[in-house]
């Protein structure tokens, strides 16, 4: 069972995850995703997520693709060294910034301008 939490801080909208990301739950994921992509700004805390398959990461990397494709900006915490060790071997910390904690996210996503100029 995956449960999703999401929050609207000051200058950024944060989707948590809770629970396996997995062939089982990734449809959640990405609708929630999926909701999310015309935020300016999204940050994905995954430290809530004990285990993510290839279904859970494509599902990530096409949430973010999407955000992006709508002139957002994203950004990945994650305190789980597996996970980030994950994150960084497939080479996705490339595509996107992985921090190990929520602020350091953050401050990465309100540092960075957005592409929405409209």
């Amino acid at each position: 069972m995956l449960d999703i939490q999401i929050d609207a801080n000051e200058g950024y909208t944060l989707c948590r995850p809770v629970g396996e990301l997995d062939a089982f739950t990734v449809s959640q994921f990405r609708q929630a995703l999926a909701q999310l992509a015309t935020s300016s700004r999204l940050l994905i805390d995954m430290s809530a997520v004990p285990f993510v398959d290839s279904a859970g990461l494509g599902a990530l990397i096409g949430g973010i693709r999407r955000a992006r494709e709508l002139g957002g900006d994203v950004a990945v915490s994650c305190s789980r060294p597996t996970l980030t060790r994950l994150l960084r071997t497939t080479g996705f910390d490339r595509i996107v910034t992985v921090a190990g904690t929520v602020e350091e996210a953050a401050a990465a996503l309100m540092d960075s301008p957005t592409t929405d100029q409209e």
